[in-house]
């Protein structure tokens, strides 16, 4: 061989170097589906949360627009809580609660969905969470579900947006992760 074809095998030699990361991450994008991701709660398109009016159980009015800047958990249910409802409620106090310092950036959110008078009890085991009534239809676009929205809870981002849907009867631990993952990696909230 020639010095000079040598040194062009040396250039094409690193050329394909350089290339091959490139070309290879384009491939895994478009022909490889992980068999499993590292969240719990099921990725959503991320879309708007309502920006209707609402009435907060002290009677003042509430959009999702105050919660700028938090993230929050949302449930949708009825006043006379059932044990699951009851559950749910439960989950998201704990997991707000387990996130330690954070706890500040993460809300909950319980929409009620009837006319039905809340218990106290209710609003004293679970202190610091938005009760809103609510009675529209939007909510079910906002809030998607196979069967049922109040099977789920939902969160959403600093930026108002419904992200993430996490699974009916979740697992607490599992939701802890996801949303110290969120908090760890978030510059928003």
């Amino acid at each position: 061989m020639t010095p000079r074809t040598l040194s062009r095998l040396k250039l094409l030699g690193i050329g394909a170097i350089a290339v091959a990361p490139v070309l290879g991450s384009y491939l895994l994008y478009w022909f490889w589906a992980p068999d499993s991701y590292t969240n719990y709660g099921e990725l959503m398109q991320p879309r708007p949360a309502p920006t209707v009016t609402m009435q907060s159980h002290s009677g003042e009015a509430f959009t999702f627009s105050q919660l700028k800047g938090r993230w929050a958990f949302v449930m949708l249910d009825s006043a006379q809580c059932d044990p699951a409802c009851e559950q749910k409620l439960w989950k998201i106090r704990q997991v707000r609660q387990a996130q330690g310092k954070e706890s500040g950036r993460v809300e909950r959110v319980f929409l009620l969905e009837d006319g039905q008078a809340l218990t106290d009890q209710m609003r004293t085991d679970y202190a610091g969470t938005w009760f809103v009534r609510t009675n529209e239809a939007k909510l079910a676009d906002a809030f998607p579900a196979p069967s049922s929205p109040r099977h789920h809870i939902y969160l959403v981002d600093p930026l108002g947006n419904v992200i993430l849907r996490f699974p009916q009867d979740a697992d607490p631990k599992r939701m802890i992760k996801d949303v110290a993952r969120l908090l760890k990696y978030s510059r928003v909230g």
